[in-house]
């Protein structure tokens, strides 16, 4: 009598997970800013990187067992990706629900993995983003500083911090203002050694009110360690230099036309964007991702070009003043788009050359390329 397997009793006989040299390596080039992030915020920062973790697990594991298919080693990437671009104190449901909704409609809706046009932790993060503004705005601290720092902590509210409120006359409740914000809205310049190693901390009187400078995202405090992960990937060849790259002359570009050449004082100078915000983190983790991004040279290059440039748009244009995840949303949708032309472009200069034959080609070129 012949036989026939439902998907379920497929998925039963399938592995659980999916083994993917190339997302342990992204996990590896993950750890250093997880251990600094412990160090900067306290013990939470693992358990909340647990709970997006388990929520993430869960949720592809319901839909690529209906498929048949094991589970992709990305999905640790994806987790640690949102975890580490959110606020050290971001409630732990936030980020629960926030990653399910990347890996849903970022990923699962299209397929599984290798058919998302998106990157799932981009998709989680704008949707935390616009759907729990005040609640993320709440969650960011400043970092401990000196040993053992964080490493001898769970977490600390902005009450607790004296340190950083001695010599503050405090009348009302104590804010956080990230350096971003601090820079685009009173014109507080945050140090840039504070920047690059991720000693962002300290205080200042703004609007009558007096606001602890906090440092953002919890993988984004150290520039430093952002680098050095980056030059393992690249070394790795886990990503692709040119995506990286790219993105940084776009900004660069951007800050030049429209600070330099166009006087606009809310863009901030360039170490200031380039060191700052989310935008060296997203350059090495977010924007490298290869699902994602185009797959032609020159379509990478217009790629991480137009993400580089949009995020330093949306930050001087934009009612918020972070727009990494936005530019990112954008460079995915026209990323395929890009692919499109470049191929077409392709097609076209090849039937040029068939039609001038090999005898003008020659002429053409001085002998051929």
């Amino acid at each position: 009598m012949a036989m026939t397997s439902s998907p379920a009793a497929a998925a039963r006989k399938t592995k659980l997970f999916m083994k993917q040299a190339v997302m342990l390596r992204v996990c590896y080039a993950l750890t250093p800013l997880l251990v600094a992030g412990i160090y900067f915020f306290g013990w939470r920062v693992l358990a909340l990187l647990a709970v997006t973790v388990a929520a993430a697990v869960a949720t592809e594991y319901v839909t690529s067992r209906q498929r048949g298919q094991p589970i992709s080693m990305a999905v640790f990437v994806t987790a640690g990706l949102l975890a580490l671009s959110l606020p050290p104190e971001t409630p732990f449901w936030i980020a629960a629900v926030s990653v399910a909704v990347g890996i849903l409609f970022g990923k699962e809706v299209f397929g599984g993995f290798g058919r998302n046009f998106a990157n799932p932790a981009i998709v989680g993060r704008a949707f935390a983003y616009v759907c729990f503004p005040h609640e993320l705005t709440a969650a960011f601290q400043p970092v401990y500083k000196g040993f053992p720092g964080g490493f001898a902590r769970w977490s600390e509210s902005v009450s607790g911090l004296g340190d950083y409120l001695h010599g503050f006359r405090v009348e009302d409740a104590v804010t956080t203002a990230t350096p971003m914000w601090a820079r685009r809205n009173v014109g507080f310049e945050t140090p840039l050694w504070d920047l690059v190693t991720g000693q962002i901390g300290g205080a200042f009187q703004a609007q009558h009110d007096t606001r602890v400078l906090a440092a953002g995202s919890i993988g984004e405090v150290s520039a430093v360690l952002i680098l050095l992960a980056g030059a393992y990937l690249i070394w790795t060849r886990t990503a692709n230099w040119r995506l990286t790259a790219a993105m940084l002359l776009g900004a660069t570009a951007a800050n030049v036309i429209f600070r330099t050449l166009g006087g606009a004082e809310k863009v901030p100078p360039l170490a200031f964007t380039l060191s700052s915000g989310a935008l060296m983190y997203a350059a090495v983790f977010m924007v490298t991702d290869p699902v994602s991004a185009p797959k032609k040279k020159t379509s990478l290059w217009a790629y991480g070009l137009f993400i580089g440039f949009m995020v330093v748009l949306i930050r001087w244009r934009a009612q918020f003043s972070g727009g990494v995840a936005f530019a990112i949303l954008l460079g995915n949708i026209v990323g395929p788009l890009m692919d499109v032309g470049v191929q077409a472009w392709e097609d076209r200069r090849a039937r040029r050359r068939a039609a001038a034959g090999p005898g003008d080609g020659g002429r053409e070129g001085g002998g051929g390329e």
